[in-house]
């Protein structure tokens, strides 16, 4: 069955300006999203999805009141949402296998509302700009166009992408909004940001910047030329990493691996216009810790260049929410 907008099909388009033109409504939806006002979430109810994650649970989970990612610049953030069971799951896509990667968001939906009856899927897509190499508008059809081939009726409920999620600011285009919250108790999704992007933020991001989980790693050189085209290369076949087990309340890193390489510290060494020309699809309009966030992942990298090490017996990390509302690593036996 298609995607559906307003209850009937979705119609065959080439672009957003398509699709904003045939729905003119998504365009008011989207205004009045992008106008809401930014809300910093407390970290202590928070699951953080980085790029190229996804995570989902339901309202009877104890541990989790908000999933939700940001720092979104050409990538976008999908959450689908079950209205009968509340089950949801929010997933960073950045197009590097987005029909795949649809065909998880589906299924770790789907398998947490099978004894529900009652309800349909939502889905809300916030992410892209109008950039120059129209990366953001690429995405935004695939991902549109991934969601009206699966076989569920999905109903498009929030669609602030690309050219109704830009804004211009001295001259250069930017996103409105880089980031999203999901009340999992509510439904509620709304504009946020998030000060607390664990746990395990370096560990995580170094397994994004190196290529994913260890079934599909590959020895990746970190040659300038390489990585700078790997950014826009879209037939890395790596795979979403689903982060959070719900039953259990419990994040799970990992494994993964990464060969060592010594010669990324030449990033350490270079200033921050040639960080974000060469590591960034959008060097103009990346937030203010983009180059902070990318050395402290190389160096991360730098200081366990055997991955191996931080997954003892090949074992994921995982971290389980305190009292206190801290993410804690849990000690395996």
């Amino acid at each position: 069955m298609p995607l559906l907008i307003q209850n009937e099909g979705l119609d065959c388009i080439n672009s957003t300006a398509d699709l904003y033109e045939r729905y003119q409504h998504l365009q008011e939806n989207a205004r009045q999203f992008r106008s809401r006002p930014l809300v910093d979430v407390d970290p202590k109810c928070v699951l953080y999805v980085q790029q190229r994650e996804y995570a989902a649970t339901t309202p009877a989970d104890k541990y989790v009141s908000v999933i939700g990612s940001d720092d979104a610049t050409t990538c976008h953030i999908v959450a689908l949402r079950h209205t009968g069971s509340g089950a949801v799951c929010v997933a960073h896509l950045d197009g590097s296998n987005t029909w795949a990667e649809v065909l998880r968001i589906l299924k770790a939906v789907l398998s947490l509302s099978q004894h529900c009856k009652d309800g349909r899927l939502e889905l809300h897509l916030v992410g892209g700009f109008k950039d120059d190499a129209k990366t953001s508008e690429k995405l935004s059809v695939n991902i549109l166009m991934a969601f009206d081939r699966q076989k569920e009726n999905v109903h498009l409920e929030t669609c602030c992408i690309t050219e109704m999620n830009d804004i211009v600011v001295n001259g250069t285009h930017r996103p409105l909004v880089y980031g999203i919250g999901v009340n999992v108790k509510t439904g509620d999704v709304f504009p946020s940001s998030f000060t607390c992007k664990g746990p395990a933020e370096e560990l995580r991001s170094a397994r994004t910047f190196t290529g994913g989980p260890v079934e599909t790693h590959h020895a990746l050189s970190f040659s300038l030329h390489f990585y700078a085209n790997k950014l826009n290369n879209t037939s890395f076949m790596w795979q979403l990493a689903e982060i959070y087990d719900s039953g259990r309340g419990l994040v799970k890193i990992g494994p993964c691996k990464w060969s060592p390489n010594s010669e990324i510290g030449f990033w350490l060494a270079q200033n921050d216009a040639t960080i974000l020309k060469y590591l960034s699809t959008s060097p103009k309009a990346e937030p203010p810790h983009f180059v902070q966030h990318m050395k402290s992942t190389i160096q991360f990298i730098l200081d366990h260049p055997n991955s191996e090490s931080l997954f003892p017996s090949g074992q994921p990390q995982l971290y389980h929410r305190t009292e206190q509302g801290e993410w804690e690593r849990t000690v395996q036996s």
